[in-house]
Order: structure tokens, then sequence, then C-alpha cells
């Protein structure tokens, strides 16, 4: 863990700096990428990567590709993470906070404790970082920018240290499902990938949702609500009424493991019409396609008895599991193993109830599993990661890259 700890300062310092930067993206922008404050860390990153030496660009669509050249013969090897953070929770303001040497049991804001996360107790000793409790933190995915930032510039300090032709990607709009809509494969040029956009140090994850997404639109009859005496047909009664037949047993709140869930994500509409926006996830595609048979099946029981009522369908099939492809290509999750091990940890292979940029890129024909950055309680402003964790995950990432410039790996 030497490696380790030769990177905490330079990772922490750079996470630290990342967070500050609002790079929240928006549900129902029509514009790529949805916000133009995930470009203020782009041109930041950029900056940096030039400044240490490493060619980049920016491309049309917001990515932020460079290079980082290896030694002859070796595969080109890619590195992503997004810049952009979820909606789901304030995000501007952030003010990143570093609790040193924690005791393994204190709140560290509200809601934030070994009780209702476990893994906190395990980090006693670690130094923690939160927000203030009020924004989220931005470790999902700041912390894999941090470790991939942390890891080329090791390895730009340390020129005799033999490590594969490096490609690196950091990606907008991940958190909105978009992440990968304008991504040039031809032009990244990676023969295999990697993100770091995990969470427990140690785990690899080759699995991942299959996600569908499905905008039910209910239609009613409008009309002045002090003359509407058998003309009124209400669509906010409708959607409510489709909300509330969702099955208790699947939701997000009670289900865990290899469970699907349906998930009204959002509501909105009026008089005229209310749109409620689903999220299907099952490990399965068959139970993709069986969750959505059920919302389709509801939402027709929710307008039936009023025939001046109606329903229509808006779907988006976002991304499938990972595994199928990857299975193919068995030596792409081995490598990240064997990184993690000489990087000091017991690794293992996990599935992931979420889906990452690696998922899309995958089905697009470039193997792409996922791999810790080591940040928790994602979405929440409970968000946390342990500055001993980000200095490991950077810590791997340089191992992955020497890894794969061992001979086995280089071509004829």
């Amino acid at each position: 863990m030497a490696l380790a700890d030769e990177l905490r300062d330079d990772v922490l310092e750079r996470f630290l700096r990342y967070v500050q930067i609002d790079t929240q993206s928006a549900y129902g922008s029509g514009t790529y990428p949805s916000t133009t404050q995930q470009l203020n860390l782009q041109h930041l990153l950029l900056t940096e990567l030039n400044e240490l030496g490493i060619d980049a660009e920016l491309t049309e669509h917001g990515y932020v590709f460079a290079t980082l050249p290896g030694e002859p013969g070796t595969p080109n090897v890619g590195l992503l993470a997004h810049v952009d953070v979820s909606p789901d929770a304030p995000a501007e303001g952030v003010k990143p906070q570093v609790h040193a040497d924690y005791d393994g049991e204190s709140e560290l804001v509200p809601g934030l404790a070994p009780a209702n996360s476990p893994l906190l107790a395990e980090r006693k000793g670690h130094d923690i970082v939160t927000s203030d409790g009020t924004t989220l933190l931005g470790a999902d995915d700041k912390a894999g920018v941090a470790e991939i930032m942390a890891a080329a510039a090791y390895l730009k300090r340390h020129p005799e240290i033999p490590h594969a032709n490096t490609r690196i990607a950091f990606t907008v709009d991940e958190e909105i499902g978009h992440g990968t809509d304008h991504f040039d494969l031809e032009q990244f040029g990676a023969d295999f990938a990697y993100t770091l956009d995990g969470s427990v140090v140690g785990e690899v994850e080759a699995e991942t949702w299959s996600a569908l997404e499905l905008k039910v639109t209910f239609r009613g009859v409008p009309v002045h609500p002090g003359y509407a005496k058998d003309i009124l047909v209400n669509p906010v009664k409708l959607a409510a009424r489709f909300v509330a037949s969702f099955p208790p047993d699947h939701a997000p709140e009670t289900t865990e493991g290899r469970q699907g869930f349906l998930h009204p994500l959002s509501i909105a509409g009026n008089a005229e019409g209310v749109t409620v926006v689903c999220y299907v996830r099952d490990f399965d595609w068959d139970g993709v396609l069986a969750g959505e048979a059920l919302l389709r099946k509801l939402a027709e029981e929710a307008i039936a008895g009023e025939p001046r009522a109606s329903v229509d369908y808006e779907r988006w099939e976002q991304y499938r599991n990972m595994k199928e492809k990857l299975d193919e290509r068995p030596e792409v999750i081995e490598a990240a193993l064997e990184a993690a091990r000489r990087a000091g940890l017991e690794p293992k292979i996990t599935s992931i109830r979420g889906g990452t940029d690696g998922s899309r890129l995958t089905e697009m024909g470039l193997p792409t599993p996922n791999l810790f950055a080591g940040g928790n309680e994602f979405h929440s402003v409970r968000e946390w990661v342990s500055v001993q964790d980000l200095a490991l995950s950077a810590a791997t990432a340089v191992e992955l890259l020497k890894l794969l410039a061992e001979p086995q790996w280089r071509s004829a």
C-alpha cells in the first residue's frame, strides 16, 4: 500500500477541487450536455492534462479525451469517469469537509452514522470526506475523475515505469442516462476499458441492470372546475391512481440483491395531461419487458370505466446488462482483479443495482467493466468517501496500467 500512501495527498487535493465545481446534469434538457456548467470542470481537466504534458481535447459534444502513450505493442486501455452529478439532490455550493481519524461511531452529518451506513464503522481511523450535509458531495463520480487524474500524473512523474497505452475519457450526462449518446468508439480508440464509478474498494462490477424508461401520459377532459359536473376528467387523479397501484414489493425501497423494481421517477402536467416517468430495472431483459407490460396493464386499469380518458406511452431502452458481453472477455475482468491484489486488496466480482457508462459502451462493442472508486451513499446529501479509499482506487488504476504492459498483454 506504499503506492496508495504516495498518491493520497494528490488525489485528495484534486477531489476537493473538483467537487466544488457545480456539474449537475438535468432531466429533460434539450441540449447536450444537458447543462453548460459541466463544461466548467471539463475545461479545468483539459488544462490540467495539458499542464501534465498529456495530449487532450474537448470534443464537440463535451467529452474530454486524452492520450497517455505507453510501451510499444501494449493494448489501448480506456479509463473513464463522468463529471456530472445527480439531479436527485442539491448540488450547488458544495463545501467538502474532511473528518480526520474518524472514530467509527460519530454522526458526521445529519443522518450519516454507522447505524444507517454500516461501512462507516469499518473505516475507523480513516479520513472521511462529506459535504456540509446540505448538498451532494460529488464522489459519484468526481472520485473516479480525481483517481484517474492522480494515476496519470503519477505515471507522468515516473516515465521509467512501463505501462500500457492509455486513453482517458471524462464524460457528461451519465446520471441522466445519456453519457454515451455521442461517444465515438473509433475516435476513442480503446481495445477495452474500465469505468471508475463503483463504490466499495475491491469490488469489480461485471454485471449491471438492464434498464428501460417508460413515460406514461394520461389525458383527460379539462373544464372550469366550477362547471365541471359530468364533464371534467382529471388526469391528475388518473396518474395518482396509476402510481398508487404499483405493487409494493416491486419498489426500490423493498427490493435487494437480484430483485428488479418499478420506480415512478417523476410526475408532471396539468388539466389536459399528466406524465409519469417510470424506471423499469431488472438484471434480465425478459424481466424488464415483464415490468413494462405490468406498467401498461396498470395504466389501462387506471382509465378503465372512463371512455373519455386516454393513455399513451413513450419508451426508451436505456442500457443492457453488461455481463453477457463481458463473459466473452474474462481476461479483462481478471486484469482488474489482479491489479486490485497488487494494490493490497482482496477483490471480488459483484453485480451493481444500477448502471454506468460501461453498460452502454459494452453493448456498443467496447468491453467496459466498472471499478471501485470508494464513494458511498450516492445521490444523497449523506454521500461520503474515505481518503484512504480514494488513494487505494488510484493505486489500483496505476497497477492496472502497469500490469497491462507486461509481456502476456503485448501484441506480437
